[in-house]
């Protein structure tokens, strides 16, 4: 299931303006990778190249190559909506459907698939619950809305509802961001469940997070405001943190800017 990704000399343009620049990384698959740097150095922005939602944003395109177990996700005739079922999504702030119970948001990429078997639905929601270490609290109240959920449950929520569809990567663009500590402690250690079944990419500003979550940590940075970004520097998440290469690299983990 999880599979490893390849990303080769990736270039992103917003129109005119060129967001990310040179990017070349490996993730491994059942893995842990954390994007860290200071805002506007295009960590979301690469990470959303992962499944081109970056597409979304009109006049956005990349340049490059980014690859899932050697099958290139820009290749000719590639339907980005199918990319995005193998590399799944979870935001920044949860983002349950609105008017959908907790058993409709889980089942609602199945359904969109054209799966309509009871059964099948049914085990995939428990299924997926139970990934998301939220089955045994939501398991009697399947049918009330999904906005219902506390902010930490409801971002739990939107996790199953990624793998429901059985995803070979999932990618997390500041997961706890908006959540309290005890909600956040309960993420991440839901992600380190994950990467036993799951390539994960994670975005965060938080240094302690990714010094907790992830096996591998890549740095991104700006020279200055209007260039764009690059990746400075990626290496085991231990060694960055005690040893990293370069400079920046450890002016950023202890806070001399950023």
């Amino acid at each position: 299931m999880a599979k490893r990704i390849e990303v080769e000399d990736l270039d992103v343009y917003y129109g005119s303006f060129q967001a990310v620049a040179g990017v070349s990384l490996v993730v491994e698959p059942r893995t842990v990778t954390a994007f860290i740097g200071p805002s506007g150095c295009g960590k979301s922005t690469v990470l959303r190249t992962l499944n081109r939602m970056h597409e979304v944003i009109p006049g956005a395109y990349a340049k490059g190559r980014v690859s899932l177990d050697g099958v290139d996700l820009y290749g000719p005739g590639v339907d980005p909506v199918a990319v995005r079922r193998l590399v799944g999504m979870v935001f920044q702030r949860p983002n349950p459907f609105p008017s959908m119970s907790i058993y409709d948001n889980v089942a609602a990429g199945l359904k969109l698939n054209g799966t309509r078997n009871k059964q099948e639905l049914d085990e995939t929601v428990e299924r997926s619950l139970r990934g998301a270490n939220l089955w045994n609290e939501v398991k009697d109240r399947l049918n009330r809305a999904g906005t219902s959920l506390s902010g930490g449950q409801q971002q739990r929520l939107c996790i199953a509802r990624a793998i429901a569809v059985r995803p070979d990567v999932i990618l997390m663009d500041e997961p706890c961001s908006a959540l309290d500590p005890i909600s956040t402690l309960a993420i991440e250690d839901l992600i380190g469940e994950l990467k036993e079944q799951y390539t994960v990419v994670i975005v965060t500003h938080n240094m302690q997070q990714a010094s907790r979550v992830s096996d591998r940590t890549a740095f991104f940075n700006l020279e200055a405001q209007g260039l764009p970004g690059r990746l400075i520097e990626i290496n085991d998440t231990e060694t960055i943190f005690s040893n990293p290469s370069l400079k920046a690299t450890e002016d950023y983990i202890t806070g001399r800017f950023g």
